[in-house]
């Protein structure tokens, strides 16, 4: 009996077309037999399924507009200099502006805050 020889790209992973038809068949025969039992029952699954869409779409948008989180590069000053970045977050009043704010090493208990126009890189 001859081995057979492994795929050189692995495993074929399923396709999320497929699994988008699938569960599109699977709504439509669920509301064909709301529909079935009786017309307004139908008409309302149609209805409550629209309406959590819509909700879930909406809730989507709505994270996708938050900022970009902070990265690694930061504005240099001289008081900047070798200290560790505590956080970053967008100035509220100014667009584009950006509140980076440090501890010194030296000095406990200290947070120096410094505002840029230049965005962090993610």
């Amino acid at each position: 009996m001859p081995k057979q020889k492994p795929n050189p790209e692995g495993p074929e992973a399923p396709s999320r077309a497929a699994g988008g038809c699938v569960l599109a068949v699977l709504a439509g025969l669920v509301f064909a037999v709301a529909f079935a039992v009786d017309e307004a029952a139908g008409v309302l699954s149609l209805v409550a399924a629209a309406t959590f869409a819509l909700w879930r779409t909406a809730r989507r948008v709505s994270d996708s507009s938050a900022p970009p989180p902070p990265g690694v590069d930061r504005p240099s000053c001289s008081e900047c200099a070798g200290q560790e970045l505590v956080g970053v977050a967008p100035l509220d009043n100014q667009k584009g502006m950006w509140i980076y704010k440090t501890a010194p090493t030296d000095r406990p208990n200290h947070t120096h805050i410094h505002v840029s126009a230049t965005p962090p890189r993610a």
